[in-house]
């Protein structure tokens, strides 16, 4: 696969694959001649790299839609997590469209055709100012994710235009009016729920903010090095291990079961929610909070 193919992509649902087509009709002889760069090495120079991104300036123009980008760094962050960092500095207005916590993008890795779909870890602030996104990787057997944890620094990967519309943050403000928001979390979706808690949406200013986060067991759950940051911004952290070892004294189960031991909503009108994980946990969380009063529209979902 070329990496400078000019793509016609259909308008997609969240988390569909699909294979796209090519479409060089509209392509310039010279620019023709690009589409038969077959063998750039995976891992480019930062000399080679620039060359070949200016090169191929005129078919990003044209498409927007791919974008060529360098990996800064690929490192373990908990069993089967990996933390990724991509470079964005080359394409100002991909970093600049990351605007709210919760939006994602597609990500291809050399030579497959099918992407992945990966919400934004780091706060949209990191996009703009240091020109880098960065991303929590679940490693799955076979899957395009195993092979970009498998990746090094400098590899070369293609990231499609930011999508979606993020958590809709409007729903649950003012934070004055809304004191208690109920954050749950499973596995790798902490991705996004760590943009939304570093980007800040005025925990400090709120009574109740609780963020449960489900994991198998310890050694499965990234960011815990950020938990105490999180706390000191006003967000309780609640851990939940499904099968934790037996010197574990937190919260046992899933994070339904262990919202609902705790209850805890005092007044539903003031309540918000946001959600991302396990669509089990999803549909649960939900029917507890709507059976508690909290209205739907107040329930932040980001797919």
């Amino acid at each position: 696969m070329s990496t400078f193919s000019l793509f016609t992509i259909p308008t997609l649902p969240h988390h569909t694959s699909y294979a796209p087509s090519h479409t060089l009709s509209l392509l310039s002889p010279s620019s023709m001649n690009l589409l038969k760069l077959h063998h750039i090495p995976r891992r480019l120079s930062a000399v080679t790299f620039r060359r070949i991104s200016i090169s191929a300036a005129a078919v990003r123009q044209d498409t927007n839609l791919w974008s060529t980008t360098p990996l800064i760094s690929v490192s373990p962050e908990a069993e089967s997590l990996f933390h990724i960092s991509i470079d964005v500095s080359d394409y100002p207005e991909l970093a600049s469209s990351y605007t709210k916590p919760g939006q994602y993008l597609q990500l291809r890795v050399p030579n497959v055709e099918k992407p992945s779909f990966l919400a934004i870890a780091s706060p949209p602030k990191v996009a703009v100012n240091k020109g880098v996104f960065e991303f929590l990787v679940k490693s799955v057997s076979g899957s395009t994710a195993e092979l970009l944890c498998g990746l090094n620094r400098g590899d070369a990967v293609e990231l499609s235009q930011v999508m979606g519309n993020g958590f809709d943050l409007d729903q649950i403000s003012p934070a004055e009016t809304y004191q208690t928001v109920v954050i749950f979390a499973t596995g790798s979706g902490i991705s996004p729920i760590r943009s939304l808690i570093e980007a800040g949406f005025g925990a400090d200013k709120r009574s109740d903010v609780r963020l449960y986060y489900g994991a198998r067991n310890l050694k499965r759950m990234g960011y815990q090095d950020r938990f105490e940051n999180w706390a000191s911004s006003g967000v309780k952290v609640v851990p939940v291990l499904s099968q934790p070892d037996n010197a574990w004294k937190g919260e046992r189960g899933y994070v339904q079961a262990a919202f609902s031991r705790a209850k805890n909503i005092f007044t539903p009108q003031s309540t918000g929610a946001v959600l991302c994980g396990q669509k089990q946990m999803a549909e649960e969380v939900t029917s507890l909070l709507v059976a508690d009063g909290v209205s739907t529209e107040k329930i932040l979902k980001n797919f």
